[in-house]
């Protein structure tokens, strides 16, 4: 598939209301700081919740976006937003969503999918936002939060609300690989697949045709350890901010940082968008130490930083955050306080998996196994994601899905595509629904993917 959204193009829809003056955007998203901060509200045991005070305050949302809850999700209580509701047996689009992020990272693409008559769903993942029924403490099992249980969690999600299968979904950063095992793992419930941001190499393989030739040379695993102390070794020393995520002090130093919790997420927000003028991104040649150095710090520190002084000195000037119309004070605010209830352990458990060898070796289930539904990647322009794991890309295209119509990347759009490009990708992710399914089985996903009442 070859669509291209030119710059400065865009797409109508009638529900979008304009923005209110950034000026009364700035002096209520102080008031709603000054409150918080007065009403602090730490996590407990089960995930964080005390949701009797609503964080959505009236017009954080687009209009006609909900929230509520599902319960029994899976062994979860799960939040979500929602549009087009309202008339049944609407196709269903589902939502998934990255680090450090949030079910209302989506807001600005809610409406756009609503108006062309899909019923839209964003969860707050497991170990984010509302959602409930995750253990927040560094020292609980992992398991709850490895690929396969958020892929239960997604089938879950799709049978509590009536759905055989999705029509439509999309998976942004932690949640492309959670969207990319969901197609492979259940290809009849989810018969597309829109990954962003995070390519998807594939399924861990087993060795393949290694009978005669004794024990492998090498052990799993081992390849993190090596890479993590060629990076110790550069000049100056530096780490992967996956490694650093991983450990126990990530939380606080997030949860608490020096600059304030609403600091330091507008410098993390800003630094990774195409607003900030450092981000230059292209293919790197291996998963060298060498290599990878080449990606700003806030994706390979300087060994020994927090993730909180790696983004400080990136804080965007008051007129820049002036400026910043996809993610204006106030709705910095909802991520400020939902994170301030919460802090960052469950959002962060995700990080460990990946360096857990006993939790990945449940994806080798699906070793040699491939995408078979119709895929589409998104990026952005301007984000380092789509080659912060070299060869990634590649493998995606060549290898770990057969089916894939193509790889487009947003102008104008740095990490968080959803938010700073909504327009461009409603009409890439439209076009591609159209290219996947075809409009003459339309009908069948408003017909035949509910549950008979």
């Amino acid at each position: 598939m070859a669509i291209t959204i030119e710059k400065g193009s865009a797409v109508s829809f009638d529900q979008i209301k304009p923005l209110p003056s950034r000026r009364t955007v700035l002096a209520i998203g102080a008031a709603g700081l000054l409150a918080a901060s007065l009403r602090p509200r730490g996590a407990n045991s089960r995930g964080g919740t005390d949701l009797t005070t609503s964080t959505y305050g009236e017009g954080a949302l687009p209009l006609g976006v909900r929230s509520r809850m599902i319960h029994g999700v899976n062994g979860l209580d799960m939040h979500i937003l929602e549009a087009g509701h309202e008339s049944p047996d609407r196709p269903l689009a589902l939502l998934l969503h990255g680090f450090p992020d949030l079910a209302y990272g989506w807001r600005h693409l809610i409406p756009i999918l609503a108006d062309a008559g899909y019923h839209v769903v964003a969860p707050d993942q497991r170990g984010f936002g509302r959602t409930t029924g995750w253990v927040n403490d560094y020292d609980a099992p992992l398991a709850p939060f490895s690929f396969l249980n958020m892929v239960r969690d997604a089938i879950g999600l799709v049978s509590a609300l009536g759905y055989r299968r999705t029509a439509m979904l999309v998976g942004h950063d932690l949640g492309s690989p959670v969207a990319a095992y969901c197609a492979l793992a259940r290809p009849d419930m989810f018969p597309s697949v829109v990954m962003m941001s995070a390519p998807f190499p594939g399924a861990p393989a087993f060795p393949f045709d290694t009978a005669g030739q004794g024990a492998p040379a090498v052990q799993p695993n081992t390849e993190h350890g090596k890479l993590a102390a060629a990076l110790a070794a550069l000049d100056p020393p530096r780490e992967y901010y996956q490694q650093y995520l991983s450990t126990r002090r990530a939380n606080d130093d997030m949860w608490h940082p020096p600059q304030g919790l609403h600091a330091f997420l507008r410098a993390f927000f800003y630094v990774k968008s195409a607003d900030w003028p450092g981000n230059r991104p292209h293919p790197l040649k291996g998963r060298t130490a060498e290599e990878l150095a080449q990606m700003p710090t806030y994706y390979v520190m300087d060994l020994g930083k927090t993730m909180s002084e790696t983004v400080a000195p990136f804080e965007p000037s008051a007129a820049e955050i002036l400026a910043c119309k996809w993610l204006t004070e106030r709705e910095l605010g909802v991520y400020t306080q939902e994170y301030n209830r919460t802090g960052f352990q469950g959002a962060l458990q995700a990080y460990r998996v990946l360096s857990d060898p006993d939790l990945n070796a449940e994806l080798r289930l699906f070793s040699g196994k491939t995408i078979d539904v119709p895929s589409f990647f998104i990026g952005g322009k301007s984000d380092w994601g789509t080659y912060s794991a070299p060869g990634a890309l590649d493998l995606m295209r060549t290898k770990a899905a057969t089916r894939m119509s193509g790889v487009e990347l947003i102008d104008g759009a740095g990490h968080w595509i959803q938010q700073e490009q909504p327009d461009r990708l409603g009409a890439l992710l439209l076009a591609f629904a159209k290219e996947a399914v075809g409009a003459d089985h339309a009908g069948d996903y408003r017909q035949g993917d509910r549950q008979p009442g």
